[in-house]
């Protein structure tokens, strides 16, 4: 067979023609198939159908191309249409044919992806059943009474999360807006909801008012709106009323376990509920100092001594002392008793609530260390909040802690995914990349959370680390250029502090700490308990080793007799080592380095584990011992942690200068090339 020949065949016979005027159109039928069918709606099936028929009709076409040629006198097959006169030109209609149906492809296609996109991107950010709630307007005449809208709109958030049917976002991404704002469409497309409740509460003695009102921002429409008039001891009922209105004006679905949850009453008592609405209020600022926390803690106490039976504020008691504990605040027995009474009496009373798991899985987490066993409890949370970032969130942080980095960045989408401007969320998954040495994902998220908040001194504190990490202290600088001794974040202050001693400005952190000292009134008990251990640091690096024995000595004492009341604190025995060295007592600064190791070993917690691991080697580098520092430093450097050490971060710190003049130490100082 003469292949020239036979192609030449089907040039002649418009075969070709044939194929690429079939291949177009049945392009454009194949677009309109998908694109114009699904908007009549009319079934998948006949997509498919459409689709099938065009690829078996495709080769009958070939064939009936090479049997037969259109002529102007009708269809004829091909030895006949060859045997009479030749046209003196060939009809070109076969050309505009190709030439409108390959425009009205290309148009239906790129129609189609618009459409397509766009469509998939409304379904993915808005629901109709989503809702976010904003800050609830205090109108009481007792401006102190405003923890009382916050705590309102809290349980009625939570009660919402209960319902499997629902998107709720959480507080903590509404709470940066205003009551009623005049942008409704703007903050939903923010939020990613298609609903907004607003409202107010006023609260006189007993007596409650709260107004509430059901936004569609599409169609700026009230989809429902009431008000209450109870008294106190009745807010719970009003809550729970007011959480099924909303479920039914979305048309969302309620099982009889959501029913029966949304109808809990907590407590009778009205004091005892207003002191729990104090602590849930101070629990949920974005950031809170250690005093709060501890403040949050004595409200839900005299919350549940006024109502023994009050589980919520029980299970709330259980993780607020859960937090002081792991946040190595107080890490004595009785804090940890506390943190399992409160538990077991929440569990007595309520044992299958989710704040009741939620406080169990934290007490694994946060007290037990029990990773495993808490990310069951958190995934039985999970199918009771369904809307609630509480649980990926807090499974972030446990991957991390395990050292399964990806896991944690997988879980940190997730989180914000569900609670897109969740301050405390962003912080901690732009911590995460940070420790990763990711920098250029973790500034980018760090400017997510300043949108949001913008200038806030925590969030700029922690750009400003990973420019010292890069060895840009001229960025770091201006970052921290407006921080004094009066800065209320002790982060930023830190940041500052360190700041100074990499740019070796030892004489100005002394007068700094000793102005923070002296001049600010409202310092923590613990940063003024620590202040002096960072002043005998500055004068040990200034070079004023008697100043700087003078303070460790001071310190020890006191530090010796917090270690005895609060053995297992690893960050109070890491100091004690630190205040051994400056003394130059070398064999007790090893030894409390390396008990802080083994109370915080790296193995069981990946996040502040080698941090124990670090500070042990700037001992070793302080009493001299450099064959030991040394390979540890190379280790820290190949590993996520929360320091997340650089070789920048060893050329500029003056606490690795007695490794200087170590050829192996000068090589961990090279930045290695990507």
């Amino acid at each position: 067979m003469n292949l020239e020949k036979f192609f030449t065949e089907l040039k002649r016979r418009n075969v070709y023609k044939v194929a690429v005027a079939y291949a177009v159109v049945a392009w454009l039928l194949i677009q309109v198939a998908t694109q114009v069918f699904p908007f009549f709606e009319v079934p998948n099936w006949a997509v498919r159908l459409v689709v099938l028929l065009i690829i078996i009709g495709f080769p009958i076409a070939l064939v009936i191309a090479w049997a037969f040629e259109l002529t102007p006198e009708g269809l004829k097959r091909t030895e006949v249409a060859d045997a009479a006169p030749a046209q003196r030109s060939r009809s070109r209609a076969w050309i505009y044919v190709v030439l409108i149906a390959g425009a009205l492809s290309a148009g239906l296609f790129f129609l189609g992806r618009f459409t397509a996109s766009t469509k998939q991107s409304v379904s993915a950010e808005v629901s109709s059943k989503s809702i976010a709630v904003l800050p609830f307007d205090n109108l009481s005449r007792d401006p102190d009474n405003a923890y009382f809208a916050e705590g309102i709109q809290e349980e009625i958030l939570t009660r919402l999360a209960k319902i499997a049917d629902l998107k709720v976002i959480s507080r903590t991404s509404t709470q940066q807006f205003q009551s009623k704002p005049a942008n409704l469409s703007e903050i939903a497309k923010q939020l990613g909801v298609a609903n907004i409740l607003e409202g107010s509460v006023q609260k006189a003695a007993d007596q409650v008012r709260v107004n509430v009102q059901l936004i569609q921002v599409a169609s700026d429409s009230h989809l429902w709106a009431d008000t209450y008039d109870r008294k106190l001891v009745d807010i719970f009922v009003v809550e729970s009323e007011i959480a099924k209105a909303i479920a039914e004006a979305l048309q969302a679905k309620l099982t009889g376990g959501e029913q029966r949850a949304l109808a809990v009453k907590s407590t009778n008592n009205s004091e005892a509920y207003d002191a729990y609405l104090r602590g849930l209020a101070l629990e949920a600022r974005t950031t809170f100092r250690p005093d709060d926390l501890e403040k949050a803690v004595g409200f839900y106490e005299r919350a549940v001594q006024l109502d023994p039976a009050f589980a919520l504020a029980w299970a709330r008691l259980s993780r607020a002392n859960a937090h002081v504990y792991f946040g190595g605040l107080d890490k004595t027995p009785a804090r940890r008793d506390a943190t399992e009474r409160a538990l077991n009496t929440a569990q007595k009373l309520q044992p299958n609530s989710p704040e009741t798991l939620l406080a169990q899985a934290y007490y694994q987490y946060w007290v037990l260390r029990d990773y495993d066993l808490s990310k069951g409890t958190f995934g039985r949370v999970r199918e009771l909040l369904p809307s609630s970032s509480d649980v990926p969130g807090a499974l972030a942080l446990i991957a991390r802690r395990q050292g399964h980095w990806d896991e944690s960045v997988s879980y940190w989408e997730q989180t914000l995914a569900l609670d897109p401007r969740n301050t405390e969320w962003l912080a901690l998954a732009a911590e995460t990349y940070s420790m990763l040495r990711q920098f250029p994902a973790a500034l980018k998220t760090y400017d997510r959370l300043l949108d949001i908040v913008p200038n806030d001194p925590d969030a700029v504190a922690s750009e400003a680390k990973i420019y010292q990490a890069e060895g840009n202290l001229e960025q770091a600088g201006k970052l921290l250029a407006g921080v004094n001794a009066q800065t209320p974040s002790l982060n930023a202050f830190l940041a500052k502090m360190n700041q100074l001693f990499l740019e070796r400005h030892f004489d100005e952190a002394i007068r700094l700490i000793h102005s923070r000292l002296t001049e600010s009134r409202d310092l923590s008990y613990i940063e003024r308990f620590l202040s002096p251990f960072f002043l005998a640091l500055a004068q040990e690096y200034a070079g004023d080793i008697a100043g700087a024995r003078a303070t460790a000595q001071q310190m020890l004492g006191p530090l010796e007799t917090l270690c005895k009341k609060d053995p297992d604190n690893p960050n109070f025995v890491s100091v004690l080592s630190l205040i051994h060295a400056v003394l130059g007592q070398k064999d007790a600064a090893i030894k409390e380095a390396e008990r802080a190791i083994t109370l915080l070993p790296s193995g069981k917690d990946a996040v502040d584990g080698p941090r124990q691991a670090e500070n042990l080697a700037s001992v070793e580098a302080l009493v001299g011992d450099k064959n030991r520092a040394i390979p540890r430093l190379q280790r820290l450097l190949e590993i996520p942690y929360t320091n997340f050490l650089t070789p920048a971060l060893l050329r500029l710190d003056p606490k690795w200068d007695p490794l200087r003049g170590e050829p192996r130490f000068q090589k961990l100082c090279e930045e290695k090339k990507q």
